[in-house]
């Protein structure tokens, strides 16, 4: 029998010790080189070094102690029933918990204190936080889990994330100071605690009010976690309540439609009142209340020659996800997105064989044989070695009348579609990448947004020039390149992570948008050209609005589809998020829910390809 080595040794004794401290024979526990996870009563922690290095050693028994207080400390169908929908309030609520847990766990023992410390200082050296310069650069859920966790435990911040918290720290203070305060009293009582993170998350402007656990949305998804218990916590964190996302969105488009009603934009153009505080920075995320909201008016004709026009457009931008994130950042981001498509990958496979099969009928793929020249012919090669005198056997594929074709999709990526609804546009956009890639089929994926909310550079250049009247589009563009073309899904895959990202999703000008990525498809050599939105209403910014019509935006949307949909050999179709798009789009359906994905986007593709 072969002696155990150190390594072996020690990962015994960290699996009895998670045993105990879960108070559970039945874990299990494995060392691994990618990140640490848990999954149920199955724990994976980092793999220390040959020589067992006291730093790693130390690391590894902070993952494993933290785990194991995870499966005795925490009720997993009370966090999910409790969790909101925005993945921002999201990331906090569970960082949160977890700073309950450990600080409750390591409560009166000094060796999980100290081991639970030393993890923590690793994982900070590698968090967003310590290379943050500024406020938007700082993670929110790790800067108020360092909070929360010295709030419980009397323990300051780790060094290498001192400065990133100080930036945010003072903001978080004035907002939800007294709620920080009240969670030490509510640190035995989980269900009291996650009232309390609830009223922090309200307090920060993080989600549309209080959301009570025991008061949450009753769907199968979680009534399924909750009945499967601690062994499926990881899982039951994925679970979304499509209900209040919706209602969320309805809500901001009911707003909208009251306010366009107010006043014409030349009135407000004279006075100028309404923005002269809102000299938007770039990257400013709008937690005070900055939210644009979505109009979903009847349609209204407008004049051919009604004019559009830009103000300037020197500080528009059209930049690659990568550039707007670092890629560890991307990594992370990419894995939250993976979470909510574990239980979507079946239907990711069905969608793309149904297509395939749709698409490879079309083509009519044929060969001629026993060519001179060409592709060796497999099937024949057995006369060759019966009779070596027979020379090979060559094939060449016939010309079909399947045309090439590419397909663009074009993201809303405002503000409004924050939460639920920018977690099923990602989803989308990977289904469809790695679908139409399948399938032979080139695909692109776009999005768009602007650099600041509520004006930005562009204000700044027009209030300097004297605030001329009628000045058009009065924000900074910034259209987001998530995958082109020619590039293959696999290499692309961790940018469309981004969308989740904090502050990326801002106002939103669709017209130009829409030319943006038409221009683009009308460059590429395919025959065939297809431009997809998803969107979940009409443009918004607020800017633009105030100075102009207070249609100014929607009717150029409305000019630039109808010009797309007469004259533009593009085919295009849109899927509306939560909101009908119908009222803009000739060709239009609406998801409420990423359960309908599937169907839906089957049915739209195959409908398209289908067409003589």
């Amino acid at each position: 029998m072969a002696q155990a080595t150190p390594i072996d040794r020690f990962r015994d004794v960290l699996a009895g010790t998670a045993r105990a401290i879960a108070n559970d024979g039945e874990v299990e526990l494995a060392f691994s080189a990618e990140a640490p996870a848990q999954s149920g009563r199955n724990l994976k922690v980092p793999m220390p070094g040959r020589a067992l290095p006291a730093d790693q050693v130390a690391e590894a028994r902070g993952f494993a102690d933290g785990f194991a207080l995870r499966l005795r400390l925490h009720d997993a169908g009370l966090h999910a029933r409790g969790a909101p929908v925005e993945p921002v309030a999201r990331a906090v609520h569970d960082a949160v918990e977890t700073a309950r847990i450990e600080a409750l766990g390591a409560r009166g023992f000094a060796g999980i204190a100290d081991n639970l410390d030393a993890s923590l200082q690793m994982r900070m050296r590698s968090d967003p936080i310590s290379r943050a310069r500024t406020r938007d650069e700082v993670p929110l859920s790790t800067a108020i889990q360092l909070m929360v966790r010295e709030r419980l435990t009397g323990k300051p911040a780790p060094h290498a994330a001192a400065g990133g918290l100080a930036l945010v720290s003072d903001w978080i203070e004035e907002k939800a100071g007294s709620e920080l305060d009240a969670l030490a009293l509510a640190i035995d009582d989980q269900a009291q605690f996650a009232r309390l993170i609830a009223d922090l998350l309200a307090d920060l402007e993080l989600t549309e009010g209080r959301m009570e656990p025991d008061d949450a949305d009753d769907g199968g998804e979680d009534d399924e976690g909750e009945s499967e218990g601690k062994d499926d916590q990881d899982e039951q964190g994925d679970d979304d309540q499509s209900g209040q996302g919706d209602a969320e969105v309805e809500a901001r488009g009911e707003q909208r439609e009251s306010d366009d009603a107010e006043g014409d934009g030349e009135e407000q153009d004279q006075e100028g009142e309404p923005l002269d505080d809102m000299d938007g920075q770039d990257g400013d995320e709008g937690r005070d209340g900055m939210l644009p909201t979505r109009p979903n008016k009847p349609f209204s004709d407008f004049a051919p020659q009604f004019e559009y026009k830009p103000f300037t457009t020197q500080f528009d931008e059209v930049v690659a996800a990568t550039d707007l994130c670092d890629d560890e950042e991307l990594g992370r981001l990419r894995a939250y997105l993976d979470q909510q498509l574990v239980h979507l990958q079946g239907i990711v496979t069905k969608l793309a064989n149904r297509l395939q099969r749709r698409l490879m009928a079309q083509q009519s793929r044929s060969w001629d044989f026993d060519q001179d020249e060409g592709l060796l012919d497999a099937a024949r090669l057995a006369r060759v070695v019966v009779n070596p005198m027979q020379s090979l056997s060559y094939k060449v594929e016939r010309d079909t009348d399947f045309r090439d074709t590419v397909v663009t999709l074009l993201i809303d990526n405002s503000g409004s579609m924050r939460g639920r609804p920018i977690g099923i546009a990602a989803i989308s956009a990977d289904i469809l990448a790695r679908t139409l890639e399948r399938c032979g089929v080139k695909a692109e994926i776009l999005g768009f947004t602007t650099r600041a909310w509520k004006g930005g550079q562009a204000r700044d250049a027009w209030l300097a020039q004297g605030r001329p009247p009628a000045p058009g589009r009065l924000n900074d563009l910034r259209h987001i390149v998530y995958k082109e073309a020619d590039e293959p899904w696999r290499r692309a895959r961790k940018s469309l992570g981004l969308m989740m990202r904090e502050g990326l999703l801002k106002e939103n000008i669709d017209g130009e948008a829409l030319l943006w990525a038409h221009s683009r498809l009308i460059a590429r050599p395919e025959e065939r050209k297809i431009l997809m939105v998803i969107s979940d209403g009409a443009p918004v910014d607020d800017s633009t609005l105030s100075v102009n019509s207070g249609s100014y935006l929607e009717r150029h949307l409305r000019q630039v589809i109808g010009w797309i949909e007469g004259r533009s050999p593009v085919e295009l179709v849109a899927i509306g998020i939560g909101h009908d798009v119908t009222r803009y789009y000739q060709r239009a359906v609406t998801i409420m829910d990423v359960d309908q994905l599937a169907g839906t986007m089957i049915e739209q593709l195959a409908g398209l390809f289908d067409q003589p």
